[in-house]
């Protein structure tokens, strides 16, 4: 056990719990060391059947990175984010091709990092309590943890859409768009961890002992639309649709896209429509990158300031509009970086 992290074996079940319910479990680099540490040590272990990654706390899952240390760094040069961002994917992509099943619990609120711990999971457990979103364009990042490979494979435009609004969604969105893959009552929770515990190869029949329905999905409603009106080749071309559209969804659409980040916006809809990596390796190679330019930004900075440390949610972004982020300017946000600093696997990965 550690301030931040507790690891423990129950059984054939290696358990990850996060344990900053203070700050909704967000992540920090000495999590995200702690958590592959013990995933390289249990990694081909024939006594480990499962492994099991969860919260302390009622609010929340995991709300995203330490975003506050990230924004301290990058004032006094970023040598510490530079660390958390290669740390932080590198504990994503073991996750993606990890050969024992894993099982993320997303209870509560599942943002940013809390979604690059979750998505990569064979079982991606929801309850009612369940909201999920990417919001980092309205601090002035934008979706990385992986959200360049799983988005877009979203249907239609879904993943577009979700990073441009910073759209939470609920349980039933979750299951609908295949991003949880079973939902259960937040209440039986210790029953069916123990339940892992005790069998867990078993882990496919217990969720489906305790699955429960979550109702309609809000986003059901919106489908086609979303599919019809963040179809545009650019974000400008996207406010264009929603503006001449002007029904009440889409101008409550554009109402939740005005207040972010230009050049956030204009890098995530990049990163997540002008691109098609291979593999999910190298869309942590173009999200490193990305990484390490977007926070050394104004906009990042004054994104922290806005919406974090004075609360007036005013941010002035620079430029101001999404006709002044010019496509030199996003491109060179995605070039490569010097040579020997790329972001590499772990070695043997």
């Amino acid at each position: 056990m550690t301030d931040e992290l507790i690891v423990r074996r129950e059984g054939a079940v290696g358990r990850l719990t996060l344990n900053r319910p203070a700050a909704l479990g967000a992540l920090t680099l000495g999590m995200c060391q702690a958590m592959t540490a013990a995933l390289l040590e249990w990694r081909g272990d024939p006594a480990i059947k499962l492994v099991l990654i969860d919260h302390e706390g009622p609010r929340g899952f995991c709300a995203g990175g330490d975003i506050r240390m990230l924004a301290d760094s990058a004032a006094a040069g970023a040598a510490k984010a530079f660390e958390f961002f290669h740390t932080e994917y590198r504990l994503n992509h073991l996750l993606a091709v990890y050969e024992t099943p894993i099982a993320t619990v997303m209870d509560g609120v599942t943002m940013g990092g809390g979604v690059g711990i979750s998505l990569p999971a064979d079982y991606r457990i929801a309850t009612e309590r369940t909201r999920l979103a990417m919001p980092e364009t309205g601090i002035g990042l934008f979706p990385d943890v992986g959200a360049g490979w799983f988005l877009p494979r979203l249907h239609g435009r879904t993943g577009v859409w979700m990073v441009l609004t910073g759209a939470r969604l609920a349980t039933a969105d979750c299951e609908l768009l295949g991003l949880a893959t079973d939902v259960v009552a937040a209440e039986r929770l210790p029953e069916i961890k123990a339940a892992f515990a005790r069998e867990p190869e078993a882990i496919e029949a217990i969720l489906t002992e305790f699955e429960v329905d979550p109702g309609r999905a809000p986003i059901a409603a919106h489908r086609d639309e979303i599919d019809r009106l963040f179809a545009g080749d650019n974000v400008e071309a996207v406010v264009a649709t929603l503006e001449a559209d002007g029904s009440d969804w889409a101008l409550a659409q554009l109402e939740a896209m005005r207040p972010k980040s230009p050049i956030s916006s204009k890098v995530s809809f990049r990163l997540l429509s002008g691109l098609e990596p291979a593999t999910i390796a190298d869309d942590f190679v173009t999200e490193y990158r990305v990484a390490r330019r977007q926070v050394m930004t104004h906009d990042f900075a004054e994104g922290v300031r806005a919406v974090i440390v004075d609360k007036d949610n005013a941010p002035a972004w620079s430029p101001p509009s999404l006709e002044g982020v010019s496509e030199a300017m996003v491109d060179a946000i995605f070039a490569p970086l010097p040579a020997g600093e790329e972001w590499t696997p772990l070695p043997g990965l």
